[in-house]
């Protein structure tokens, strides 16, 4: 196997700093090439293909152009009238310079197949989770005519990025035999030269949309799942950097709306990002859980009693307090699941908590002391959507910064990730007794123990992926990790058998979990121990070792 190189390396030189002109995208180029580049299906790279969060790529690789968006949007009319989905399609977009033309070309496609678009009155951007929580609204006791709806958005990549993604009347990420039909049928649509989309001109088209007021009706309605009275009460101070992505408006309109003293430290939308710190590799990546990327509102730690931010389709957050500065992801999702499940929801006590297998065991110790059910799942926050929609699931989150939990009466918020609310739960934990979420997690390792964790990638070849993704318990021939008896050997989700294309070990006080990335010729290797620094290093050494012997095993 070849040798790691970690998600921790040596920061470029300009991580953290101002990004400079010659990092800025050419916004006109990035344009152009949308509509002037034509993919070629008969490439890969040029192909339709859906992650776990929709369509991705850039207009100047071919990958992200408007036959793309064409073929795809005319792939989900068509889906939609395959099964039966006659209701409205809630359309939003986020503040990439190629979600706009995205969304012109969408709303294009959706007139021409009589589709009931609803776009924001104010022609402002909108949210993932609003879209998310647009389409439950609507769908709430209803059985025909069901909503469903598309973000135009990347989520936290470069601004030169585009996405695209779609989610089905249950509100959440489309599963995967949603996204492989729309897939396969994009792909045959850009074979076929594109001669079977439907399209009228967007003046024509936008004049059918219906218009909607999107941020009213989500921040209008959220104290439904927000204790936002208390938040007012306490008088705390709050911080907020949208890292100039959809939910801008949104945090204004929050903060008056409902009174808060709430100061937004960065208004500014600019599709360059001009305005964001550098990432960790220095590129510009509006992602809120990068010390780098989040250093402008770190620095501002002390003028509140809690800041946050989000990233471009706020389904992501980040969590700045003064005494910790930001959070780590997964001792946020630890404080925040303590604090909704420790006495400030009234959920019955089958209501479980929802995690992913490669997020920290700190929430299994916090789960067990407070005598909830754990359902651990794969990665993908698509694994949440049945439970929050039923609200068996009183909280879903994945250690990449992105989760959503119920309304306070127990019903269905969002199925989708939700970063705004998790900010805004982060004030109510703060309002709730005057401690901020980091001092709540100090409290949580003083009495369950303090881990560390990371997150590592490995070079693989596709073969050695294919033969990761298939590996079986039997394949790991050792009865020790680290020094420590290994308790279990996982190659499907606890929480529900599902398979997690990959493996995790587990001993009494760490583990490792090895998947395959689906995009880049790595696997992912996520590590964790309640024993320091120095146990941490022999997991990950050994878990190396043990995934060389099983590949070898294999035949790989």
């Amino acid at each position: 196997m070849a040798e790691f190189r970690t998600n921790e390396p040596k920061a470029h030189p300009l991580a953290g700093q101002p990004a400079p002109p010659e990092l800025l995208v050419n916004v006109p180029r990035l344009i152009t090439a949308y509509y002037a580049e034509r993919p070629d299906p008969s490439i890969l790279e040029q192909r339709v293909a859906f992650g776990t969060s929709g369509h991705r790529g850039s207009s100047l690789a071919g990958g992200f152009n408007e036959g793309h968006v064409l073929a795809i949007t005319q792939a989900i009319c068509l889906y939609r009238q395959a099964h039966g989905i006659d209701g409205p399609l809630f359309l939003g977009r986020d503040t990439h310079a190629l979600s706009e033309p995205a969304f012109r070309t969408a709303v294009e496609v959706l007139a021409a197949n009589e589709v009931e678009t609803v776009v924001d009155s104010a022609d402002g951007y909108t949210p993932t989770p609003v879209i998310s929580h647009a389409i439950l609204a609507w769908n709430r006791d209803r059985g025909d005519h069901l909503a469903d709806g598309i973000v135009v958005t990347p989520s936290h990549n470069p601004p030169e990025d585009g996405g695209f993604k779609y989610n089905p009347p249950n509100g959440g990420p489309a599963d995967t035999d949603v996204t492989d039909w729309i897939q396969n049928e994009a792909n045959e649509l850009l074979a076929a030269a594109l001669d079977q989309v439907r399209r009228v001109p967007y003046e024509r088209a936008v004049t059918s949309a219906r218009r909607h007021d999107y941020v009213a009706a989500y921040v209008d309605d959220l104290p439904s799942v927000v204790d936002i009275d208390a938040v007012r009460g306490s008088g705390i101070r709050l911080g907020v950097d949208p890292l100039g992505g959809a939910s801008v408006a949104y945090w204004q309109a929050i903060g008056e709306r409902h009174r808060l003293d709430l100061e937004v430290v960065n208004d500014r939308v600019d599709p360059r990002f001009a305005f964001m710190r550098v990432d960790w590799d220095g590129k510009i990546r509006m992602d809120p859980s990068s010390s780098y990327a989040m250093a402008g509102l770190v620095d501002l730690k002390d003028r509140f009693d809690v800041a946050f931010g989000n990233d471009a389709d706020a389904d992501r957050h980040g969590i700045v307090t003064p005494g910790a500065g930001l959070l780590n992801p997964n001792h946020y999702l630890a404080a925040a699941i303590s604090h909704l499940f420790g006495g400030h929801r009234d959920w019955p006590q089958t209501v479980a908590v929802g995690k992913t297998l490669v997020s920290s065991s700190m929430i299994d110790r916090v789960a067990a002391d407070l005598g909830r059910r754990l359902l651990e799942v794969p990665v993908g926050f698509k694994w949440f959507v049945d439970g929050l929609l039923d609200g068996s699931l009183g909280f879903g989150g994945e250690e990449s910064a992105g989760a959503s939990f119920l309304r306070r009466d127990g019903s269905v918020w969002t199925t989708d990730k939700d970063g705004i609310i998790l900010c805004l739960l982060a004030a109510e934990m703060t309002a709730a007794g005057g401690r901020d979420p980091g001092a709540r997690y100090e409290d949580l390792a003083d009495r369950f123990g303090r881990s560390v964790y990371r997150r590592i990638d490995a070079p693989a070849s596709p073969e050695q992926k294919d033969v990761l993704k298939r590996l079986s318990p039997e394949q790991v021939e050792v009865a020790e990790l680290a020094g420590e008896k290994i308790t279990d050997v996982l190659t499907s989700a606890p929480g529900n058998g599902a398979p997690i294309g990959g493996l995790k070990v587990l001993t009494e006080h760490g583990w490792f979990a090895a998947r395959p990335s689906g995009t880049e010729d790595v696997y992912k290797l996520y590590a964790e121990s309640f024993l320091g620094d120095d146990h941490l290093e022999r997991i990950i050494d050994e878990a190396r070792q043990i995934i060389a012997r099983a590949m070898e095993a294999a035949g790989s």
